[in-house]
């Protein structure tokens, strides 16, 4: 069992949803629960869900998006497997509470979202939080973002029906990439895709639920 109070201490009640819903259902990387712990996730979601801010489910955050359940925010953290000096692809800024956790972990996040009121609103709230190592765009992500590849990981936060190729093409030789895909309407899959030179291995992660990947 990881003794929670090695680590730097916060909010108390998100301290609390780090050792419930994080720590004692298998999330055992120091440096994602380091990452959690400083994160408050209450600074993420919409004034009217506070109260429901450390619950363990996904928030509706506007325009059809959702910020994540807690726990699966950090799997695919976790799987991510980031080391400091990474540069990260992140697919769908959302609330930038996934954003915020890739830049305490990574050098470097380059982030997109296709929603511009979204984008603008969680751009200035992680400005405004100190974040110095983001990189916004405004645009789907279904083509990525080549300008800056190759990326040391690329995590996705909304589920395409397929993979797509143009985000594994900018994957860096060793990469990784986390990402759910399937049918809204159907349960999807979460996938880990690992570069390997030519070669790419697909490892099945598990079921998952989350909004479609929609190109504009």
């Amino acid at each position: 069992m990881i003794n929670l109070g090695r680590y730097i201490t916060g909010p108390s009640s998100n301290r609390e949803m780090v050792k419930n819903q994080i720590i004692n259902r298998g999330i055992r990387d120091p440096r994602v629960i380091q990452a959690f712990l400083e994160v408050d996730r209450k600074g993420f979601v919409p004034e009217n869900k506070i109260h429901q801010a450390y619950d363990d489910h996904p928030l509706p955050i506007g325009n059809g998006q959702t910020i994540s359940q807690p726990y699966m925010v950090a799997e695919m953290t976790e799987i991510l497997g980031l080391d400091k000096n990474d540069t990260v692809l992140e697919i769908g800024t959302g609330s930038g509470y996934q954003t915020a956790i890739l830049a305490k972990l990574a050098r470097e996040v380059f982030t997109i979202e296709i929603i511009p009121t979204l984008a603008v609103k969680t751009q200035k709230k992680l400005e405004k939080l100190g974040f110095l190592n983001i990189h916004y765009k405004i645009g789907s992500g279904f083509e990525g973002w080549h300008e800056y590849a190759l990326y040391n990981g690329i995590i996705v936060t909304a589920a395409p029906t397929d993979i797509p190729e143009a985000l594994v093409a900018q994957l860096a030789d060793g990469g990784r990439m986390v990402i759910p895909v399937g049918e809204r309407s159907h349960h999807q899959t979460l996938y880990l895709v690992k570069k390997d030179g030519e070669d790419i291995h697909i490892l099945n992660k598990g079921a998952v639920a989350f909004v479609p990947m929609v190109k504009e």
